[in-house]
């Protein structure tokens, strides 16, 4: 594991991104979580309610040399719209924001590297809205959060948005080889 780096990256619901991140080669886990808020040691009911500060996010552990750093900022990038300020969807509030948490000024180049790039590619209508910001203090999700999807794929919320989501994922990622089988 000493060859091993982690990245933290909320996009929305931490069930989404956590089921795709998970099906990554090179990716040892993906954890949800909480981060970038002021309550120490917070649960799903109070980050829910916008006043923790926290996002709710997905911590990697990943191989470099399997996976880089820059395809994980494609699939981070791929897994949400980063243009929509507080929000994915239908989900709406602060916890919900599109967020990196750099380890170094190194990644905090990369990441705004790929901002630039994918802004100027004119991928989505408007700009990015992602921030930007240093590591900060996980606090992992509760148990029954963790690889919520496997254990819960007919809940309405999971059927109707995460399973359409990875769906999407793997039609994209797959040819490229980026995907556990």
């Amino acid at each position: 594991m000493d060859n091993y780096k982690t990245i933290t990256f909320g996009g929305g619901c931490f069930w989404c991104i956590e089921s795709c991140f998970n099906r990554l080669k090179g990716v040892e886990s993906a954890i949800s979580g909480y981060a970038g808020g002021h309550t120490k040691n917070p649960n799903y009911k109070e980050v829910c309610t916008g006043d923790t500060g926290h996002a709710e996010v997905v911590q990697l552990t990943y191989n470099p040399s399997v996976i880089s750093f820059d395809q994980l900022l494609d699939v981070f990038f791929f897994l949400h719209d980063p243009t929509q300020l507080d929000r994915q969807g239908n989900d709406i509030g602060t916890q919900y924001r599109s967020i990196v948490f750099y380890n170094d000024e190194m990644e905090k180049e990369l990441i705004k590297k790929k901002i630039s790039e994918i802004n100027a590619s004119k991928t989505y209508e408007k700009a990015i809205v992602t921030q930007v910001v240093p590591k900060a203090h996980f606090w992992p999700a509760e148990t029954y959060h963790q690889g919520y999807y496997l254990d819960n794929p007919n809940q309405p919320y999971c059927s109707a948005v995460v399973g359409p989501k990875i769906k999407k994922f793997l039609a994209h990622f797959q040819p490229l080889g980026l995907v556990k089988e």
